[in-house]
């Protein structure tokens, strides 16, 4: 019977040291929670912000113990989260909406982005006969993946321009070097992708900018009003179990985006992994100098972005066609953590 209550009080202990802690509980060497973030694509300078609060050393100061993961694609990180494998995605707030007429509650919670950061590159030995989007018929566009943000842009901006979904042809370049090569070995005639991938295009004189989306100018003129991308997003149900750990993760990303306000891109690049500039620091700088108007530098949401969003997608992801009026913009982003951060 001893035997028994020992075996017994072995086996308590062993399921409680594999149970994991949540990011509120306790961690080894003092209580830290530790949070898991997937970022779709973290050298990506359209989410630099993220790995940028963790150099300046904004979620240590918040107490936060907050671990970043990288995925090639939005569409791959989302997976993870509704997988429970992470708490949280640095990626384009549209997933949110396309995500809520699945059933699942998801929000953008810190909205780096009022704009989607994007430029549509074209290969130069086309650049003479794809001069908009109405030149596209025919022709091979990238597209990060299938059902990823780019995709659906894509075919906004193809629509625009007066075709139909069968007049091209959409093809998953990926980003950075897949990207590159297909626009270099003709797997592509043009494509969308964001810095730096976009600057060593230009500098490497392989493609040219066609539509420019990281400002707000430029992505108006193309979409026709603001289109919030890059976010921190996160389940609505672990949100409000983790209110004070939100609002922390709110305050260090909102200082991060203030700093990136009152500084150059070559004190941001200095910031970064060195790796990040992939061994041209020059262009690196370049790519942050292209892409830094993108950032809003106060994590609020625009209600007219997110409208303009749901318009797009209403048109051209497959899970939102039909459900427009079914869909509640106001559960798919909060503006609760990022107004107090702006009020303090």
């Amino acid at each position: 019977m001893r035997k028994a209550f020992a075996l017994l009080a072995v086996g308590v202990l062993a399921l409680a040291g594999c149970r994991g802690t949540s990011p509120d509980e306790a961690k080894a060497g003092g209580d830290v929670p530790q949070i898991k973030i997937m970022v779709g694509g973290i050298d990506k300078v359209i989410y630099l912000p993220a790995k940028l609060t963790d150099q300046l050393g904004y979620f240590k100061a918040e107490g936060l113990d907050v671990q970043l993961l990288t995925e090639p694609s939005g569409a791959t990180a989302e997976n993870v989260l509704i997988a429970g494998d992470v708490q949280g995605v640095v990626g384009f707030y549209d997933h949110t909406i396309d995500l809520q007429t699945k059933g699942k509650c998801i929000e953008s919670v810190v909205q780096f982005a009022d704009v989607p950061g994007e430029v549509e590159m074209v290969a130069t030995s086309k650049a003479a006969t794809i001069k908009s989007p109405a030149d596209f018929k025919g022709k091979k566009l990238g597209v990060t993946s299938p059902g990823s943000s780019t995709d659906f842009l894509t075919q906004y901006l193809a629509t625009k321009g007066g075709l139909k979904s069968g007049d091209y042809t959409t093809v998953k370049a990926g980003a950075g070097t897949t990207f590159i090569s297909a626009i270099d070995n003709g797997g592509i005639d043009a494509g969308m992708t964001t810095d730096p991938t976009a600057a060593k295009l230009v500098s490497s004189g392989k493609a040219k900018v066609m539509l420019d989306m990281r400002t707000e100018e430029g992505a108006k003129a193309a979409l026709g009003g603001l289109y919030p991308a890059a976010s921190l997003y996160m389940d609505c149900s672990w949100v409000q179990a983790h209110l004070e750990a939100v609002q922390k993760l709110a305050n260090a990303l909102v200082k991060t985006l203030r700093w990136i306000k009152a500084n150059t891109p070559d004190a941001i690049a200095a910031k970064m992994p060195a790796e990040y500039a992939s061994g041209d620091p020059q262009l690196y700088v370049q790519a942050i100098h292209d892409s830094i108007g993108m950032f809003n530098g106060d994590g609020l949401m625009k209600e007219d972005g997110a409208k303009n969003v749901l318009e797009v997608l209403s048109q051209f992801s497959p899970n939102v066609k039909g459900k427009k009026d079914t869909v509640d913009l106001s559960k798919t982003y909060t503006t609760e953590f990022t107004s107090k951060v702006a009020a303090s």
